[in-house]
């Protein structure tokens, strides 16, 4: 039963975190290891990503209500993160992902220099691209992010972010939107893997479902409420988080 309230605790707060800039993952999987050393990791991944799509899409749906989405760039990153997540999965099966382990750590380092120094960077929303342009830019984002998150993962929905923001001109409020659509897509592409290869702990992730979906809300209200200069702010301390979780298991795990 402890475990449930644990779980259940780490997963409001993911939840939260993700709906504004992305790296729920960063609370609930960590959480999930801690409270079920015994289990696979597998298992333990899969049971994340199945609480953590729930989260991610009602958080899609709540920026959907007030916010424009920009599908240009939405949707076509979305189909083709869904494909290359399964080319990168199976990727990972033949090569160890040893290199991008100790890569990360220093291209979070680089993002977050940028973000800080672009202090105006994602306050306006400029998009830089349009029609057949847009979609092939996003058709090229959809695909690096969905071979990442498939072959490795940490920090999806914060390159996405990122990216939006960046390389379409996009401010942070309707960055975040259009990453939680690509995020989905992802994330429910691994899920038919997890699924397929009896992965998950149903009863757990559920649960855990729920109490993701609570903060998802909470997050996205915050989100839109403060705005862009809010969703920074949060941003620059989850790349933050990111760069010593991943440099400590990089160097010194």
């Amino acid at each position: 039963m402890i475990e449930y309230i644990i779980l259940g605790g780490a997963a409001l707060l993911a939840g939260a975190v993700d709906a504004v800039v992305g790296g729920g993952g960063l609370i609930q999987a960590p959480a999930l290891f801690s409270a079920l050393p015994n289990t696979a990791p597998a298992t333990l991944l899969g049971t994340s990503k199945l609480a953590g799509i729930w989260g991610t899409g009602t958080a899609a749906m709540h920026y959907s209500k007030r916010v424009k989405l920009q599908w240009g760039a939405a949707a076509p990153a979305a189909i083709t993160a869904f494909i290359f997540a399964f080319v990168g999965a199976f990727t990972v099966t033949k090569i160890p992902p040893d290199f991008m382990r100790k890569l990360l750590p220093f291209v979070l380092i680089a993002v977050a220099i940028y973000t800080w120094k672009k202090k105006n960077m994602g306050s306006v929303h400029v998009p830089i691209y349009s029609g057949i342009k847009e979609k092939l830019v996003a058709i090229g984002v959809g695909g690096c992010i969905g071979f990442y998150d498939g072959f490795f993962g940490p920090g999806t929905g914060s390159f996405l972010l990122f990216l939006y923001v960046r390389f379409f001109g996009f401010d942070f409020l309707r960055a975040s939107a259009a990453a939680k659509v690509v995020n989905v897509a992802c994330n429910f592409s691994a899920l038919l893997w997890f699924g397929w290869s009896g992965h998950l702990l149903w009863i757990m992730g559920l649960t855990m479902a729920v109490f993701n979906v609570l903060g998802s809300i909470i997050g996205s209200r915050l989100a839109m409420y403060y705005g862009s200069g809010f969703i920074r702010k949060i941003f620059l301390v989850v790349v933050a988080m990111l760069i010593f979780k991943t440099g400590y298991d990089a160097f010194l795990k």
